[in-house]
């Protein structure tokens, strides 16, 4: 067995992340046991986001996922639908802790101007992208949400707290049709958003 930390998950790092409105029916299946879509005219949230864990967090490793807006009665809570990382320890926390289907990946991340990045699995690339030119909001934003996952067949919920600097960016995504995340990535995207220097406590305290 990975050994891998217990929680709460304290992260810190660099987020790449765009968003799209998707016909409900496009929406990946499996949602946690007694959520649905959240919806808007028959659209349901989806995000794509490229994360880069870094300084002092727990664990250091790039990460690729995609989540979509869900409601829980009437609270929102978010689910990781797909997602790849490239540390076996990340993996295995995942899905044990929190039921977070993670599988393992390989990125080309070049982050010297904006975003470059490249994700790979066994069954071949998973998604290329380009973050370019940046405008950054003032100040540093928090933000307390929850995500909830199937974990042996009940919604697990967990509680994220994060602190990060904001940029509205551009981006350009390509996703061959052989990826899992093909049917999110069909236009492009809504809204590019860069979460930058992000401080993150994933998962409750024991």
């Amino acid at each position: 067995m990975t050994a891998y930390p217990p929680e709460p998950w304290h992260l810190a790092g660099q987020m790449y992340l765009s968003l799209w409105l998707v016909p409900r029916n496009a929406l990946p299946p499996g949602l946690p046991p007694g959520t649905r879509p959240v919806t808007v005219a028959g659209r349901g949230v989806a995000g794509v986001a490229w994360v880069v864990y870094e300084q002092d967090s727990v664990l250091r490793y790039d990460e690729l996922l995609a989540a979509v807006l869900v409601r829980d009665g009437a609270r929102p809570r978010v689910t990781i639908t797909d997602i790849w990382v490239d540390s076996p320890a990340s993996m295995a926390g995942g899905r044990e802790l929190w039921g977070i289907p993670k599988e393992l990946g390989s990125f080309d991340m070049d982050r010297s101007a904006g975003l470059r990045a490249t994700a790979k699995a066994d069954l071949g690339t998973l998604a290329t992208a380009v973050f370019g030119r940046t405008r950054r909001l003032p100040g540093r934003w928090p933000l307390t949400y929850h995500v909830a996952q199937n974990l042996h067949g009940r919604t697990k919920t967990s509680p994220v707290r994060t602190r990060t600097g904001v940029a509205l960016a551009t981006a350009r995504w390509a996703v061959p049709d052989t990826s899992p995340l093909s049917h999110l990535v069909r236009r492009p995207p809504l809204l590019s958003l860069v979460l930058r220097d992000f401080r993150l406590r994933f998962g409750a305290a024991s």
